[in-house]
């Protein structure tokens, strides 16, 4: 996967994502929140669609995309931790 960052005026930052199939993708970072942007092929520097999401939105997806949510790592921290006290 190939992955590049950029500023944009306004205070804005732009990350723009290329799987290993080719597919194009780009997270907007604004001062409302994140968007989600998906490019075709007709035009790779016009995304077809856009999803907007809010700070909360934008943490929940990053948790699902990381594999384990926090609270199942914090969980399992604890039961190893049990497991070397007792």
């Amino acid at each position: 996967m190939e992955t590049d960052s950029h500023r944009l005026p306004g205070h804005r930052k732009v990350h723009h994502v290329r799987t290993r199939s080719g597919e194009h993708l780009a997270v907007l970072h604004t001062s409302a929140g994140r968007s989600l942007l998906f490019y075709g092929a007709d035009d790779p520097d016009a995304p077809e669609r856009s999803i907007a999401l809010d700070e909360d939105e934008a943490d929940r997806l990053a948790d699902l995309l990381h594999g384990d949510p926090i609270r199942d790592r914090l969980d399992d921290l604890e039961r190893r931790l049990d497991d070397l006290v007792c």
